[in-house]
């Protein structure tokens, strides 16, 4: 009988503590549940308002789904101005950026993390004062500078600013903290086998920084999917509008917004974020967790 006393906590110990762990991971679910709701519920309301009738987005008592489910307003989104041409400016555009700064900020990020030379924490802290500039600043002299190039009303202030604007310096300080944390030993190892620097970049540490590298690619991504000011300064030509200028184009007669078609076209334009953010997540998040290791 004593074994049996004995026996019998052990066993039981194991069942409460599993309990207690579904129990306590059950309340942790709910919790993370309802904190969710105010940031879930604009996506919600944007996906099922695409679906409605213009006055029954507006209707009290609100429906969070819709009575008839109106599949036209996609179709309509198309005929209404060239919608399609616009989503394709803004993925090329998007596409090119994302390359373009994703190229200049690794090999940036690395001559300042891994390459010694006369004035170069001058020269890097240089480029970080640039990012204290608003680019409300800045649009005007880059429009006059543009006209001078002959590159205005066309896409080419769209692709080449942002690689070599803001967008290029974060991505250059991304990448160059990554770089930092790379233990010299590996670059040592590699020059003893003959690999000179270009190879060491190409062979040794741009594998490793593949999770900084999709960092900078979804946050370079989505800030040129979702730019406003730029293309609205730059391009004058229906034709050559990107995303949210063609959001912006979506009124009637009288300038007022439809928002059945507005909300279908902007639950489309979100499609390529969502597939960018859900292909990268890891990289992204990996990415912030070793970027700061050293300074």
């Amino acid at each position: 009988m004593s074994n049996n006393v004995d026996i019998l906590p052990g066993f039981a110990g194991p069942g409460r503590y599993r309990q207690r762990r579904r129990l306590n991971r059950i309340v942790m679910y709910l919790v993370l549940g309802v904190l969710a709701i105010p940031f879930f519920f604009p996506f919600w309301w944007m996906t099922m308002s695409a679906f409605k009738t213009a006055n029954e987005i507006f209707a009290f008592p609100p429906r969070l789904i819709p009575a008839t489910w109106h599949w036209y307003n996609f179709v309509e989104t198309f005929q209404y101005q060239p919608f399609g041409r616009h989503y394709f400016n803004s993925l090329y555009i998007a596409g090119l950026v994302t390359l373009g700064t994703v190229l200049i900020a690794s090999l940036s990020g690395y001559a300042f993390a891994r390459i010694r030379f006369r004035g170069d924490m001058f020269l890097f802290i240089l480029l970080l004062s640039s990012l204290m500039m608003p680019i409300e600043v800045t649009i005007i002299p880059n429009f006059f500078l543009m006209r001078a190039l002959g590159w205005s009303n066309s896409h080419l202030p769209l692709i080449v600013i942002p690689i070599l604007g803001t967008g290029g310096v974060v991505g250059a300080f991304l990448m160059r903290q990554f770089f930092l944390s790379l233990p010299g030993e590996l670059e040592d190892a590699a020059m003893i086998d003959g690999l000179n620097r270009p190879g060491i970049f190409w062979y040794i540490a741009l594998p490793i920084a593949r999770p900084a590298l999709g960092a900078v690619a979804i946050l370079t991504f989505l800030h040129s999917w979702n730019s406003y000011l730029e293309p609205l300064v730059f391009v004058d030509d229906l034709r050559l509008f990107t995303i949210p200028l063609s959001l912006n184009n979506f009124t009637d007669n009288y300038g007022l917004p439809l928002w059945h078609l507005q909300l279908a076209a902007t639950t489309l334009s979100v499609i390529p974020i969502l597939l960018v953010f859900i292909l990268a997540q890891r990289q992204f998040v990996e990415s912030f967790t070793l970027s700061g290791v050293k300074g």
